[in-house]
């Protein structure tokens, strides 16, 4: 272990992290054939941890974990809006290639992270070991809270999608309904409950129920397009692949493209979903990485196929945009279907599988928080990161996901504009997150500074990789933050920014006034051989 001074962690705090470690270890009893292999036991030991949960994810379960949580074809045809009408068709099925290919960079950097430190601490973990000595702890804290403020939003933005789909169905079979936002607010909640119950009574039963929702996850996108492609009129290739829209009044199609990107970046986003269950996977420093590559490759498949069939079978752009409903998707399968029934049913799919989606997300921010208040990142560490005995989860940490899911799906009665920007924040903090941790690892490279041993690596072409990812990220962060328009006013602004402000400030602040003398970074408890 380095020097601890220079992290500016006294050896008795590190000492007492450790034992309440094994505290914690003696009190959860993880059964053996829960340990891993010895693999994952020298891992949990290299980074200073004791085994708490139990590892019985594997290959099929955390790549359907990874899969159903992105949900990309079900994202794509709920953001439908937003990419039509900031560049139309063209501008979807490119923009998606490109983010694709940006996001597999990405990814693999990500993944290579993962190899050298499987942990459920992900990039703040990351951050704190590869970042430059004298900020090691603080990068670390920052994107500790910036992973954690994200899958917290990022439960509450799948939901609402869920919810909200519901409404539109019931406005589809009944015109005298009115669209009440407080009824989405109860749908969300009512989502978010059910998975709650699934990751708290069911949650020995929830890596064999991936690999179920995985099959449904494939063959829902076939009960969608099939339908699409015998009843719908075909556009011509030439309007699919090189016409433009700009409904957002931009200066020009590349930057009205840009701003619609946010449809395929959110729905290709977050596959380091699978990292926080590190420690719930059996041989996590090989499966980890190949089940996460392997969900970007199949969900891009998926979401490809699904672009294609709507681009090619939507129809008018600006009928299906004026849909009562709510959603343009809704609409298409309508047109094309002329049957309530089938439009229910098909739609239907796409809420179960949204559904699922959302029961991973409770288990991917559960396990963030848990980890980053196991090294006292937030107040009350102690209770956030409890670890229920002979049930092996994260309770408290669970259950907290429920109560601050409701808190933020209650501004939805205010304000949509406010909700809009809780899942802006989901993608922005997400973002940074890679950014910062990808950059740390860079200039480790540069630096000709080792790196811990891994089993998945990206060989001579790391630096090249690290380097494509970052010239990926970095403007379509920016991007990110842009309204949908050029003329906007306070309702149709993206609020956004003002929230992630919000949460750096607060995190920064909370770290002079207590986190540094609370945290631990993670390096100091790496003990590599």
């Amino acid at each position: 272990m380095m020097a601890l001074e220079t992290r500016n962690v006294t050896r008795v705090e590190v000492q007492a992290q450790a034992h309440r470690d094994v505290e914690d270890g003696r009190k959860t009893l993880v059964p053996p054939k829960y340990l891993g292999t010895a693999t994952d036991q020298r891992d949990m030991s290299d980074l200073g941890r004791v085994q708490v949960l139990r590892r019985n994810f594997r290959f099929i379960s955390i790549l359907g974990f990874a899969c159903t949580l992105i949900a990309t074809w079900e994202v794509i045809l709920t953001f439908l809006n937003v990419g039509l009408m900031n560049g139309g068709p063209a501008g979807l099925v490119w923009g998606f290639i490109i983010v694709t290919a940006g996001f597999s960079l990405v990814f693999a950097s990500i993944s290579e992270m993962a190899s050298m430190a499987p942990t459920s601490g992900g990039q703040y973990h990351w951050v704190s070991e590869f970042a430059p000595r004298r900020c090691q702890k603080f990068l670390s804290y920052i994107t500790g809270w910036l992973c954690v403020m994200g899958w917290q939003c990022a439960i509450v933005s799948i939901a609402f999608l869920a919810g909200t789909i519901i409404q539109g169905l019931i406005v589809l079979d009944d015109p005298t309904y009115e669209f009440q936002r407080w009824h989405g607010t109860l749908l969300v909640v009512a989502i978010t409950g059910f998975s709650i119950f699934f990751n708290t009574f069911l949650a020995k039963s929830l890596p064999m129920v991936e690999g179920l929702i995985l099959i449904l996850h494939v063959v829902g996108l076939f009960a969608i397009i099939i339908p699409l492609w015998v009843l719908a009129p075909r556009n011509n290739p030439r309007a699919v692949f090189t016409e433009f829209y700009n409904g957002g009044g931009w200066n020009g199609d590349a930057t009205a493209t840009m701003v619609g990107l946010s449809t395929t970046i959110t729905s290709m986003i977050g596959y380091d979903c699978s990292v926080h269950m590190s420690e719930e996977i059996k041989d996590a420093s090989e499966t980890l990485p190949n089940a996460m590559m392997a969900a970007v490759g199949v969900n891009a498949v998926l979401g490809f196929t699904m672009i294609i069939t709507i681009c090619f079978t939507m129809g008018d752009v600006s009928g299906i945009l004026a849909t009562p409903t709510g959603y343009p998707f809704i609409q298409i399968i309508q047109n094309t279907t002329r049957s309530y029934t089938a439009t229910n049913t098909m739609t239907s799919v796409l809420i179960l599988t949204l559904t699922a989606s959302t029961i991973t997300e409770v288990a991917t921010a559960s396990r963030q928080l848990w980890s980053f208040a196991r090294d006292g990142g937030v107040p009350f560490s102690s209770f956030f990161s409890y670890v229920t005995p002979t049930w092996n989860i994260p309770l408290n940490a669970v259950l907290v996901s429920l109560a601050v899911t409701i808190l933020l799906s209650l501004i939805n009665i205010g304000s949509l504009v406010a909700l809009q920007a809780i899942i802006s924040l989901t993608i922005t903090s997400l973002m940074s997150a890679y950014i910062i941790s990808i950059a740390c690892v860079l200039l480790k490279r540069l630096r000709h500074e080792p790196l811990p041993p891994r089993r998945w690596s990206l060989g001579p072409f790391g630096l090249g990789i690290n380097v494509a990812a970052l010239v990926f990220l970095l403007p379509i962060f920016v991007f990110a933050f842009f309204p949908l328009t050029r003329e906007f006013d306070a309702k149709s602004m993206n609020w956004g920014c003002v929230m992630y402000v919000g949460v750096i400030c607060f995190a920064s602040a909370y770290y002079v006034v207590q986190g540094r003398r609370q945290f631990i970074a993670p390096v100091a408890l790496v003990k590599r051989r």
